[in-house]
């Protein structure tokens, strides 16, 4: 890393890499209700406040930056590199980019968006019959694309924790949950015992290790 290069103040890569993803998660996910919308814009302000601590201003490394600098006197926590948290304090000395946290927030980013893109295709073709989405993802878990952006979201935080996202990360989690509750409710008004059915087969969120046994 060149010593001379700024690591922070950067506010077109914040612009850039918040609109990249931000777009990326919305080609996969194409929010059309209001729900959907609001998910997504709790999902987008979360990246937009990672963003904005790792190139525009780094909050947490100054709001800790007294603790930091006397437990871990070796490392420059203005550099770029230092904002890498987990790999700073577990002394992973190398490269962060190339760190076990590092490589964990790739394989969950990359698992969640791969998640969100499955689950839509799904859900899209469902909705033109209509029939019930219960096939691809949605016969693991009910609510794969709330899933895929915890997963996403976590992966971020594994690869750049910051305060303020880990204060948003629990409230954006408890909001999906209720969000999927309001969503079971309304597909069950729908879909009567076909959806019953459905959903005492399959968990919420987290898929069973073993497939249970349909319900007749």
């Amino acid at each position: 890393m060149n010593d001379d290069a700024p690591a922070y103040g950067l506010w077109l890569l914040v612009v850039i890499n918040s609109l990249v993803f931000i777009l990326f998660a919305f080609s996969f996910f194409k929010p059309r209700t209001k729900r959907d919308w609001r998910s997504f814009g709790a999902f987008s302000a979360f990246l937009v406040a990672l963003f904005t601590e790792m190139y525009g201003f780094p909050l947490t490394i100054y709001l800790l930056s007294g603790w930091l600098q006397s437990r871990y006197p070796g490392v420059d926590w203005l550099a770029h590199d230092a904002g890498h948290l987990l790999e700073m304090l577990f002394g992973w000395r190398a490269n962060p980019h190339f760190g076990p946290f590092h490589l964990l927030s790739f394989a969950l980013i990359g698992g969640g968006f791969w998640l969100l893109a499955a689950a839509w295709r799904v859900l899209y073709a469902a909705q033109r019959t209509p029939t019930l989405a219960a096939s691809g993802p949605y016969a693991r878990i009910r609510h794969p694309q709330y899933a895929a952006f915890v997963l996403i979201m976590f992966g971020f935080l594994v690869q750049w924790p910051t305060l303020l996202t880990l204060l948003m990360f629990p409230i954006l989690v408890y909001m999906y949950v209720r969000l999927a509750r309001r969503e079971e409710r309304e597909v069950e008004a729908e879909f009567g015992d076909e959806y019953r059915r459905y959903a005492a087969r399959t968990p919420a969120f987290l898929p069973r290790l073993q497939p249970r046994a349909a319900v007749g």
